[in-house]
């Protein structure tokens, strides 16, 4: 078996993990959820969820990290087996691997978007319309642009054409992440986390401090933007939507689900703390998210659009937010030009940084099962990646269906097994004894309730309202680009199957041996 890598520093390990959960879900996806869900009436259970779901989740994705560390793998495939002797175990665990691979899939394609605006912006390329009070005239320009200049336009019913440059962003974007991970856990990934997840909050508050400096010609402020978020609207603890967009929110935020957090925690010492290295990258997370993320998107849409023109463009999705209204804004202000470019090259770093995240799952399974050098396993991902990428680049709603699947469906499936598994079947003593041993700081023992009863118990909930209101919808969709996104779903999981059947077989005739 290859000699496992650690991680060089405390530091690097938590701005690492800080880097895995900080993404486009932050800057992009937050702003838009609370906006949607009435602002300061959102923050509320976003705020409890954290605690009742993304806290113990995380914890106990570290602690299962950890567990497999110790015994010389980083993947949920191998964690799963020892916390239960079933031959089915090891399957599950598949979705820990199969989860953050897919979604690299897409999310590396999004990610490079990001960096051909931030060139865009700096090469003054971008557009600009005067204010004329007609939210939606204001922002078609930019509607315009992103369709042109990322292909999402179509002259059939399922190809898509993006352009050459886009094309070519895509491919260096790749190859920025294989070359990280190729670099290895010390040398690559915690390298590039102790430069980016600076250089993000730089940004970050650079933006903030100009954002905060802007009037409109209303006279709005930005205690206007800060006010809507903030005020709170206890009215909004009854309408259960609220509750599940918050939900939903604070596992994409902290990537509970994915799997990656506990690849992360397989590469510290067995003895190493994982409750404060858990909650300083969680708090840096959530500072990044709240704090920045919701003060310059909501806050700057807010002053140039008002209330009901933020809750408009936020009920139209992320793009609309992110990759027009902001740049919109910024085309309107002193050296905007500038901040653009600041503001798509923060999401590119962001994005960057959990991307490399998704891909190690199924780096660590290639070295630990199938006994691969990291060269091997990095070459074999990158083919794997550019092959695969090309369905959302070309095909037509793919991207959308994978990340409804992929992205959504399956962190809450994944999130439940990992909690069941470890405090029902493995053993909620012994469960307890390994979050709670050798750490810096005490975890409350009122945790233990809440991850045996209250989270498993709030997941099913969740699983439930999507099965009844999601899936029914979902199911009746159907075009070619859904059938392919879903084809390349069931191709992955029978792939991954097989290769754990490899994998296992090897290990019994070395055991037998």
């Amino acid at each position: 078996m290859i000699k496992r890598e650690h991680w060089g520093s405390r530091i690097g390990l938590i701005l690492a993990v800080a880097g895995n959960a900080i993404g486009l879900g932050n800057f992009l996806r937050f702003p838009v959820q609370a906006a949607d869900n009435g602002g300061g009436a959102f923050m509320i259970p976003y705020m409890i969820s954290l605690l009742l779901l993304g806290i113990p989740l995380l914890w106990i994705e570290w602690a299962l990290g950890r567990y497999g560390g110790a015994k010389g793998h980083g993947t949920a495939v191998a964690v799963f087996n020892y916390l239960w002797k079933n031959p089915i175990a090891k399957y599950l665990g598949l979705l820990g691997i199969l989860i953050p691979l897919v979604v690299v899939v897409y999310y590396t394609y999004i990610e490079s978007w990001t960096l051909l605006y931030s060139i865009s912006s700096l090469l003054g390329k971008m557009p600009s319309t005067p204010i004329d009070g007609n939210v939606e005239n204001y922002l078609k320009p930019f509607e315009n642009f992103l369709v042109q200049e990322i292909g999402l336009n179509s002259k059939s019913s399922i190809f898509l054409t993006p352009p050459i440059e886009t094309y070519i962003i895509f491919v260096i974007t790749l190859l920025m992440n294989l070359y990280i991970l190729y670099r290895g856990v010390s040398a690559g990934i915690e390298k590039v986390a102790k430069f980016a997840m600076p250089a993000i909050f730089i940004m970050a508050i650079i933006l903030m401090i100009r954002v905060f400096t802007l009037t409109s010609p209303d006279g709005r402020n930005f205690l206007d933007g800060l006010g809507f978020l903030w005020n709170p609207d206890f009215s909004a603890l009854l309408n259960p939507k609220v509750w599940l967009a918050a939900a939903g929110q604070v596992f994409f935020t902290l990537s509970v689900g994915f799997g990656a957090i506990l690849t992360y925690a397989s590469y510290i010492k067995p003895k190493d703390d994982i409750a404060l290295n858990g909650l300083a990258g969680a708090s840096v997370n959530e500072f990044a998210e709240v704090i920045l993320g919701g003060s310059i998107a909501i806050t700057a849409s807010v002053i140039f659009f008002g209330i009901a023109g933020t809750q408009l463009i936020a009920s139209k999705g992320a793009f609309d937010l992110g990759f027009m209204s902001l740049p919109a804004i910024f085309a309107n202000i002193p050296f905007g030009q500038f901040f653009s470019f600041i503001w798509f090259l923060l999401l590119f770093f962001a994005g960057i940084t959990s991307s490399i995240a998704l891909s190690q799952p199924a780096i660590a399974f290639l070295e630990d099962e199938l006994g691969f050098s990291r060269q091997k396993a990095v070459f074999s991902l990158g083919v794997f990646l550019f092959i695969t990428s090309h369905i959302p680049i070309f095909i037509k709603g793919a991207l959308d269906e994978l990340d409804f699947w992929v992205g959504t469906f399956g962190l809450v499936i994944f999130a439940l097994l990992e909690a069941v598994l470890f405090f029902w079947i493995y053993d909620s003593k012994k469960a307890w004894q390994e979050l709670t041993r050798d750490n810096d700081i005490k975890i409350p023992d009122i945790f233990y309730y809440i991850m045996k009863y209250i989270a498993p118990g709030l997941l099913l909930i969740i699983l439930s309202f999507w099965a009844v209101e999601k899936l029914p919808d979902k199911l009746t969709q159907s075009n070619t680009g859904i059938w392919i996104a879903r084809g390349f779903i069931l191709f992955v999981l029978v792939f991954g199957i097989a290769l754990i059947k490899i994998a296992w077989s090897k290990k019994n005739e070395r055991t037998s041996a």
